[in-house]
């Protein structure tokens, strides 16, 4: 394996399949089946996901709700996703921690650096929620921030698109697509990779992003292998 421990970033739409909110049991399943794949080499793996599927703290703020309310709204969205997501790991026999930068103890453990280092050398997939713990950050920022801290080789960013481009390829049929981009080109051209403040963060730690195709079955394992798939930023 090109890498041994990994961050997986989710979005939380990720999660809603072909459906308008919520989550899809079907999705979750297929997100299962892919992590297991990699677990079983012996790949150690941490994850964050996002909550749009349920509540976006930015979307509330811009109608009028208070922006510290709004985003606390969100953080919890998240621990709800983590919730399910580890539901569906331990359905295929793989050991989870749900932890939480929000103390909810009755559903998730604190997060606690080393014993989140610990659940990873153990061989359990551990589910970061609550975000940071703080408004104003997303969780591209909390993604970063607890890869950093677990020591993670790489940030592997799964999206529905299979890479980065020049411009949104929804919308630019002449969009490029780039194989390797490097931290600084990524903001000369202004390409949306991550928030801000994450990408700094990353830039700065020198760890390297992989924005790849979570949808396509068997991508995460090729990510992982070191085949040249999505966009890798680095230095």
């Amino acid at each position: 394996m090109q890498y041994k421990r990994i961050l997986l970033k989710l979005s939380g739409e990720a999660l809603m399949g072909n459906r308008q909110y919520g989550i899809d049991p079907e999705r979750l399943k297929e997100y299962a089946d892919e992590i297991k794949n990699i677990t079983a080499l012996g790949v150690e793996v941490a994850i964050v996901i996002g909550g749009g599927n349920i509540f976006r703290g930015v979307a509330g703020a811009s109608r009028g709700m208070d922006r510290v309310q709004a985003d606390h709204m969100g953080m919890l969205a998240t621990v709800i996703n983590g919730l399910a997501l580890q539901s569906a790991l331990e359905d295929e026999n793989i050991p989870t921690r749900l932890q939480s930068a929000v103390k909810i103890n009755e559903v998730a453990e604190p997060f606690i650096r080393r014993k989140a280092i610990r659940h990873l050398e153990k061989g359990r997939v551990v589910i970061f929620g609550g975000g940071t713990g703080n408004p104003y950050f997303t969780t591209d920022s909390a993604a970063v921030l607890r890869a950093i801290e677990v020591g993670a080789d790489v940030i592997l960013k799964g999206t529905r698109v299979d890479g980065i481009y020049s411009s949104d390829p929804e919308k630019d049929i002449d969009a490029t697509k780039f194989d390797f981009i490097s931290f600084d080109d990524v903001l000369k051209k202004g390409l949306k990779v991550m928030d801000t403040t994450a990408f700094t963060l990353s830039q700065e730690n020198e760890l390297p992003i992989i924005v790849f195709d979570m949808n396509t079955k068997g991508n995460l394992l090729k990510v992982v292998s070191g085949e040249k798939i999505g966009t890798k930023v680095n230095l």
